[in-house]
């Protein structure tokens, strides 16, 4: 492309933004464009504006190549392309080759937008390069930016995609919305340094060297605010930050608390997110963290540090569970998050787990008063089972049983055979018997699911187009829904599973598991209510919420 169509315009901006469901960040040029003219990909400077080294250049952004590049991820076609790479000379030269050319244009980059090196990431490019495949999204970003013969296993996967998206035909329409307001944006790094003379630019170049000095010690302790345009505003004192790390994901809340006239705090989101980092990836057989399971979770522990600076949370918590509690290695995992965020990650009980995840749920909720709710909040290595009031907890019990553990312990097949979900009911039955010593489900009035799995079955029993929050949050269901809907989805392949709109990429391995966990739940507390519980809630908020509260407090 030439320079005046590499350069992002303020409707480029608008459209990633869009695309990405997220303000556009430190966008340098774009990358690669639709034949419409559309981004298809956003190129990121080395160094994002609060600091933090960003070795990942090219930012895959449009939904539909997005979406068809899961699909090949979902498929195991990463684990494919890692072991040719072992065993083809050729290959492996040439992948080593576009990782070369990889650094030495997001070097050029740097240099040309005022950026200048960035140390921290000497050699370090991304997606695996140049060893091993970790993520087809770069590699099918760098593709569509350099052309073809650059990235070798780029142009393979843009080929797998040819029945979902082909370089030659528009797929702008309705694949994101263009009604309603864009997320707010930040305005795009060359806007900043367009038009400087040499010595402008080296100018920036130290102040931003000098900030960098300044954020780095100021991350020896608690996470402070970035005298950025953002936080330069009046925050409340009681603007706080919760991160959740659990067996497959890691998530961040920054939310407003205020308290109504009794005393009772009430959170107002300012920033949700989530990204499956699979820190649980193979625990329950090693009994450690693996290293690109930590990567990822590192990875993420970085963008949630620039966004608490950014918006100015006072106070942080960050709760860690099941998978960093079991595993030999978690003080490696404690010092990187420390090192990331400046605070000390708490590996907490699993009462505690319970507890908070109850906090969070009935804070939204509300409980009438004498009114037994049991929440339930099914992750990836534990599920924890909550019974109280309004007045608070009565019997907690976490159980080491979660939709990634039962996928690695049990269904291994595609689809699962009959004979591994009846041996996995089998062990769910055995666990809910063994809560029942603590926790009194047959007092139970109602049932409150929680987390991505739950709101994952809610969303398919509804039929949802996409994925919807505000759809799923309150949905009540009965039994028999929720039933049909989980059984469908434990009987999917993969290639089902991935296809279904409102599915999130790092679901679609694990789902399985935790429909038929769910099931199995609400069949049973419902037989041991003598059907008094004859439904169950979904909600959104959950022990993120609870770590939240926690936090004010």
């Amino acid at each position: 492309m030439t320079q005046q169509q590499l350069t992002p315009t303020s409707d480029d901006l608008e459209t990633l933004s869009r695309q990405l469901g997220r303000p556009a960040r430190d966008v340098v040029e774009i990358g690669a464009r639709c034949v419409c003219g559309n981004p298809l990909v956003a190129t990121t400077a080395p160094r994002l504006s609060n600091g933090i080294p960003f070795p990942t250049t090219y930012y895959l952004a449009h939904p539909v190549i997005t979406a068809a590049v899961s699909r090949l991820e979902a498929a195991g076609v990463m684990t494919e392309m890692t072991e040719r790479l072992e065993q083809d000379s050729e290959l492996a030269a040439r992948y080593r080759a576009a990782h070369e050319a990889y650094l030495q244009v997001r070097n050029d980059i740097g240099a040309r937008t005022g950026v200048g090196p960035v140390p921290e990431i000497d050699g370090v490019s991304a997606g695996g390069m140049p060893t091993r495949v970790k993520c087809l999204h770069v590699l099918v970003g760098h593709a569509l930016a350099a052309g073809p013969g650059v990235n070798p296993l780029g142009d393979e996967a843009l080929e797998l995609i040819s029945p979902w998206w082909t370089r030659d035909r528009c797929y702008c329409e309705g694949a994101w919305d263009t009604t309603a307001p864009a997320p707010s944006r930040d305005l795009s790094r060359h806007t900043k340094t367009q038009g400087l003379s040499t010595e402008e630019l080296e100018a920036k170049r130290a102040a931003r060297r000098e900030g960098v000095e300044t954020a780095n010690t100021e991350q020896q302790g608690d996470v402070v605010p970035e005298k950025s345009e953002v936080t330069k505003q009046e925050v409340s004192a009681e603007r706080v930050a919760a991160v959740d790390c659990g067996t497959n994901s890691i998530r961040l809340l920054i939310a407003d608390v205020a308290y109504n006239d009794g005393g009772v705090p009430t959170l107002t989101d300012v920033v949700r997110t989530m990204r499956v980092n699979r820190l649980g990836q193979g625990v329950d057989a090693t009994g450690r963290l693996a290293p690109e399971a930590l990567e990822r979770t590192f990875e993420a522990a970085d963008e949630y540090a620039a966004l608490i600076r950014e918006h100015g949370a006072r106070r942080v918590r960050f709760v860690a569970t099941s998978a960093s509690r079991d595993a030999e290695n978690r003080a490696e995992f404690v010092d990187g998050i420390r090192a990331r965020l400046g605070v000390e990650p708490e590996v907490i009980s699993g009462d505690e787990e319970a507890a908070l995840s109850f906090a969070g749920a009935t804070s939204v909720l509300g409980s009438s008063s004498g009114t037994k709710t049991l929440v339930v909040d099914l992750g990836g290595g534990s599920t924890e089972f909550v019974l109280g009031t309004s007045e608070g907890v009565l019997a907690a019990k976490s159980t080491d049983m979660g939709c990634v553990r039962f996928t690695e312990r049990h269904l291994t097949s595609n689809p699962p055979t009959e004979a591994e979900i009846a041996v996995a009911r089998g062990d769910i039955l055995d666990i809910i018997a063994q809560v029942l010593a603590t926790v009194p489900l047959a007092e139970a009035d109602r049932l409150v699911g929680v987390a991505g799995t739950i709101t994952t079955v809610t969303a398919h029993a509804l039929g949802l187009p996409e994925y919807s929050p505000e759809a799923i949050h309150g949905a009540e269901l009965d039994v028999a829904r929720i039933d049909h809907a989980a059984s469908e989805l434990l009987h999917m392949d993969r290639g089902a599973r991935t296809a279904l709109p409102y599915m999130h990429p790092g679901r679609v391995d694990v789902i399985g598991a935790g429909a038929l966990i769910w099931q199995t739940i609400v069949d049973r507390v419902a037989e041991l209510t003598d059907g008094k519980v004859s439904s169950a809630v979904s909600s959104e908020h959950d022990i993120l919420d609870g770590i939240a509260l926690s936090a004010a407090r």
